[in-house]
Parts: C-alpha cells; structure tokens; sequence
C-alpha cells in the first residue's frame, strides 16, 4: 500500500481531542485531572497539509542527519508518538541513516513517508542520479521514496539541469519517486527558490529559516534598528510557494542548537527548542519543521511544541537570551555575505557550518565526514595572518579566530 491516506487512528483521535479541550464533544467530560495527564503525552498533536502533495504530515517531524546504527527503536519511538514523515540523504551517516530507516520500518512502510537527497553538479547526468536513487532504496529497503530532493542547491544551474528533470520525469513515471523538490540553506537560496517556483520544478521545498531571520526580532535584541535581513526575499518565496501549493518545511530551526547553553534560563517545562519550533510553526506559509533527533527524550521534548500556532509566554524572552548568547559565534545559513573575501577561496561559511555540527551539536564524525567533502577547505587558514576576512562577516563573526581551530580539529 502507498503512504498518501494515512488517517489517524481512534487512540490519536482522542487524545488531540484532550489536547485541544474538545474530549468533552467526543467522550463525554472528564475530570480536569484525567484531561491534564493525557495532554501531557509526549505525541504530534497536529498534522499539515504538505502542498499538492496532499499527505498530512507530523508538524514536527523526523530528521535523520545523525541517525547511526542501531538507532532503530529511536525510529520506531518517533513513530509510535505519531510522526510519520522522516527526513534523510543519502549522505547521512554515510548512508546508516538509510539503512536504519529502512530496518526500523519494516512492515509499515505504508504507516510513513519517507524523504530522501541527494547531492548534484551542473554536468552530471540522468543515469548516475539513478543510480543514487537506486542506492537510496535499497538501503531503505522501499522500491519508492515519497519526496526526492536535490539537496543543499545554492547553484541555479543544478536547478535548471535537463539531466535533472529529466531523471525526475523518468523516476516519476518508473513509480520510484513521488514528488521532487529542492532544500537549501546557503547565500543563493532565494535565486534557486525563484527559478524553482517559476519553473514549476519543485513539489516540496525545504529550506534553512528560524527566528534569527525576522530583523525586527533581532533589533530587539541588538538594539539595532538598521539589522539586516538575512534572505529578505524568503518571507514573500515562502508565501509564493503556498500560492503555487508547493509543500513547504523549515529546518535549522534552532539556529545552531547550543541548547546547553539556555538550561539555566528554561522554566515552567517550556524548553528553548520548543519556543524555536513555535516561532516557526506561527507562519502560516510553513507547513512543517525537521528537527534532528537522536535520543527518545529528545522526541518527547520536541513533540512538547506540536500542534502550535504562536509563541507561548516566555518563548520571546528565551530566544532573545540564546541570541545573545551566540551571536557572536554564530554563522548565519542563507547569507555567505564572507564568500568573495579569501583570497584563498576557502568556503567561509561551509568551514563554520561544520565547526558548528562539532561543537553545538557535539558530533565531531558528522563534521568530518562533511568536512572531507569541501574542494577547498580552511588549511590556508592556518598560514594566514586574518586580514583578508576581518570585516567580512555583515553580524560581526570573528572569521579568523574561527576558520584556523576549524581544520586543526576536522582536517
């Protein structure tokens, strides 16, 4: 059976009842008591239309960026608390991510649906993006994957390739692929998302987009009324892509996810990422967020923000404090403003996007398995006396102070 009418069943049907205070409509009513204990079920409290793809979809959903072997009955846990739509690459874990999908979704494969991505050039061809795809399911043991992407474009002639939409036609029609789409988080986003949405290419967009982009949040925080957007043409792209029906989900929604950092200042059970996920989840243009989760307390406190639709009290002032906190260290997806910078062409913004996968996420293998991918990568860095990008970074990041540490830890 194909994923794409999933309905929800009774147990879910009542306790979304109990969540949003309509158990009285349903059951009958019942003691505050009972109603309190069963809202407090870590569970997806709502699901969202994706686009024209039409799958309702957990608002909070699964990404696998860390997902290793032996992590199975984490993906089963997720299910079993009503997400049903897991993100992975083919490149995630170097394909374990895949492999433990595949294992732990066995026998309900029809229950899910499953994204996958892959990395392309300009002049690569159709039959190796089969190939990948091919690679794709085997390890995730399907013969389909619902939504298949090209992933991390910051290049619009990845976008425009006729080999690419060629193979997504071919796959299309071969029944292994559902939908396509696009995810990016770097300086050309938008350009790619333009040429995407007016070319009708994508059926699902994933994209970087979190709290840190709104600059009248941020010049609350910095006191800076001239704060400058980062992507200011996202807002009105994630508008034209709900026009056009085309899915849309955020992720890097934590804004480099030192969540650490803001235990001494969480109250009241409200946590730091819960309040990221409802600053997204307030758009009415985002359909649904990916978060990377990796331990079952980390699906029970995410899932705390389903079902949201505005920030709760408190959630301003924790977001104001973990921006004040990072900023300094912080290097913003979407904006690569450094790039022309180093004379060297060292890839500024890749070279702290894995420092931040090393030290805010703590998954030093993850940042070296990324790291080894770059065509050029921060070892000039460690020669150079730092001028070239010293007042490179439009938020103040010390570049230099950065990049060196960087590759001596990851080269």
């Amino acid at each position: 059976m194909v994923a794409g009418t999933l309905s929800p069943n009774r147990r879910q049907v009542l306790k979304w009842g109990t969540a949003a205070g309509l158990t009285g409509a349903i059951l009958g009513k019942g003691t505050l008591a009972e109603d309190a204990k069963k809202a407090e079920i870590p569970e997806v409290r709502k699901y969202k239309r994706l686009g024209r793809t039409n799958f309702e979809i957990s608002d909070i959903s699964f990404g696998s960026s860390r997902l290793r072997s032996g992590q199975e009955d984490l993906v089963k846990y997720a299910i079993d608390r009503g997400i049903n739509y897991l993100d992975s690459a083919e490149s995630y874990t170097g394909g374990q991510s895949e492999t433990t999908i595949g294992n732990a979704v066995k026998g309900m494969r029809d229950k899910v649906y499953i994204v996958s991505k892959l990395h392309t050039s300009p002049d690569a061809k159709s039959d190796h993006f089969m190939k990948a795809l091919e690679g794709s399911l085997r390890r995730l043991q399907t013969d389909y994957v619902d939504v298949y992407m090209n992933h991390a474009v910051n290049d619009v002639k990845r976008v425009q390739s006729p080999e690419w939409q060629s193979f997504v036609e071919t796959a299309k029609e071969q029944g292994k692929i559902r939908f396509a789409g696009m995810s990016g988080h770097a300086g050309r986003l938008a350009e790619c998302l333009e040429y995407s949405l007016d070319q009708d290419f994508c059926d699902v967009i994933l994209c970087a987009y979190n709290f840190g982009q709104d600059p009248g949040f941020m010049a609350n925080v910095t006191r800076r009324m001239d704060m400058v957007a980062i992507q200011p043409k996202l807002p009105k792209l994630l508008k034209k892509a709900k026009d056009n029906d085309v899915g849309t989900v955020a992720m890097k929604t934590t804004r480099g996810a030192r969540l650490n950092d803001m235990k001494p200042y969480e109250k009241d059970g409200s946590t730091f990422a819960q309040a990221a996920f409802r600053w997204v989840l307030s758009n009415p243009d985002m359909d649904a967020l990916v978060i990377t989760m990796n331990q079952q307390e980390q699906v029970d406190e995410f899932l705390g923000a389903s079902g949201a639709e505005e920030l709760s009290y408190g959630d301003r002032e924790l977001l104001e404090r973990y921006a004040m906190l990072n900023d300094s260290t912080y290097c913003r997806p979407n904006c690569s403003d450094c790039e022309s910078s180093c004379p060297y062409n060292v890839q500024i913004a890749d070279v702290l996007r894995t420092r931040m996968y090393a030290v805010d996420y703590q998954d030093v293998g993850m940042a070296r398995d990324e790291y080894a991918r770059f065509a050029v990568n921060a070892k000039a860095c460690l020669t150079c006396s730092g001028a070239p990008c010293a007042n490179a970074c439009t938020y103040g990041v010390d570049i230099a102070s950065l990049c060196a540490p960087t590759h001596r830890m990851l080269g």
